[in-house]
């Protein structure tokens, strides 16, 4: 079976752009994905590659000011469904506390907290640095009997880790279906309870919570754009955690979110990607 390699290339590259990416793939015929620099590497049979159905597909994708590129060959033969189980991520350890794997990886390193992740074709892996960052903050922080609320969950990784450390009730919220769909496998995966997952965006919020704590990881627009609605459903006292975006974007975004109420507490920082934690006071 002849295969196809696509590498694209997402501006700006995110790991959300990369999650939407994927599942808009997916829905083209495109098979499996591996993270790569700038963007992602995909594989679609020959015989069923439709450069027209791709092209429509990226023109419509769902990301306001992303932009995507793409070049392709033809793929050297052998068995992909291997090779994307062996390549697609390797289990990482945070903190030393909290280990993430996938289905079938052997030798798990043993950790506090035990996160299983059916991949497919989501990113939610924890090896980008906006996620291991929020992973940091989550294990740091008091989360016992707090109502929570994930923005963008992707994998839900985040929300399964909170519910993990005694949060509850959550609620997790993405703009894909595919997403959502994969965020309740993993978390039936996890045997996690609790937790509904819902498609949506920020104008699903009205009406929900409040929260003691909400996570966004998503982009520095569409943060800004958002955080308004956030803050409208937290509750006094709740906390705020973003990510998904520079280092550089840390003033930006601390300077929106202090005109809407918010006490800055702290910013972590890993290779040039950035988290920041808020205070309602």
């Amino acid at each position: 079976m002849k295969y196809l390699e696509f590498i694209f290339h997402t501006n700006p590259c995110t790991e959300t752009a990369n999650d939407v990416l994927s599942a808009v793939l997916g829905e083209v015929g495109f098979e499996s994905f591996i993270e790569s620099e700038g963007g992602l590497t995909g594989y679609i049979q020959q015989n069923i590659f439709d450069e027209k159905t791709l092209k429509e597909a990226i023109a419509c994708f769902p990301i306001e000011n992303a932009n995507i590129d793409y070049s392709w060959q033809e793929a050297e033969d052998k068995d992909w469904n291997e090779e994307w189980e062996k390549n697609f991520f390797q289990p990482i350890v945070i903190d030393n506390r909290c280990v993430i794997h996938s289905t079938f990886h052997q030798d798990v390193p043993p950790a506090e907290y035990d996160i299983v992740i059916n991949p497919q074709m989501a990113f939610g892996t924890g090896h980008h640095e906006t996620t291991s960052l929020i992973i940091s903050e989550l294990l740091d922080g008091d989360l016992s009997e707090k109502s929570l609320l994930d923005m963008g969950c992707g994998t839900s990784i985040l929300a399964i880790l909170a519910r993990m450390r005694g949060a509850h009730p959550i609620t997790a919220i993405d703009i894909d279906s595919w997403c959502v769909n994969n965020s309740e496998e993993n978390i039936a995966l996890n045997g996690m309870t609790d937790i509904t997952v819902e498609l949506g965006d920020a104008s699903t919020l009205k009406g929900k919570g409040p929260f003691d704590v909400v996570i966004a990881n998503i982009n520095r627009n569409i943060l800004l754009n958002d955080m308004e609605a956030y803050v409208a459903c937290m509750k006094v006292q709740g906390e705020l955690y973003m990510s998904g975006f520079y280092t550089e974007d840390i003033p930006l975004i601390r300077e929106e979110a202090e005109r809407l109420g918010l006490q800055f507490i702290e910013s972590k920082e890993k290779n040039n990607w950035a988290a920041v934690k808020f205070l309602l006071a």
